[in-house]
């Protein structure tokens, strides 16, 4: 353990940071994984809702630092040509 104040606010901040951004983190897995979902069964209009979501959980988890700004365009991008495949 840290002896030191700093060092102990260090690793108070650094865990609630870590809780926020997993939090985040599984939310958009979540969220993605709806559309997945919607996309193996086939059905247009539940992926395009559940897209619209998952493009919203994405650009806030960029807005708040949790991903890189390519990153997020990079999944936003991977999902919509996904959704766009469906017949």
């Amino acid at each position: 353990m840290a002896n030191i104040k700093s060092a102990k606010k260090r690793i108070l901040v650094t865990e609630k940071r870590t809780a926020r951004n997993k939090s985040i983190r599984s939310a958009v897995k979540t969220s993605i994984k709806k559309v997945d979902a919607a996309i193996a069964a086939n059905d247009k209009a539940a992926a395009e809702a559940a897209l619209k979501a998952a493009i919203g959980e994405i650009s806030r988890a960029a807005s708040k630092g949790v991903y890189h700004k390519n990153t997020a365009a990079r999944k936003v991008s991977r999902l919509t040509v996904a959704v766009n495949k469906i017949a």
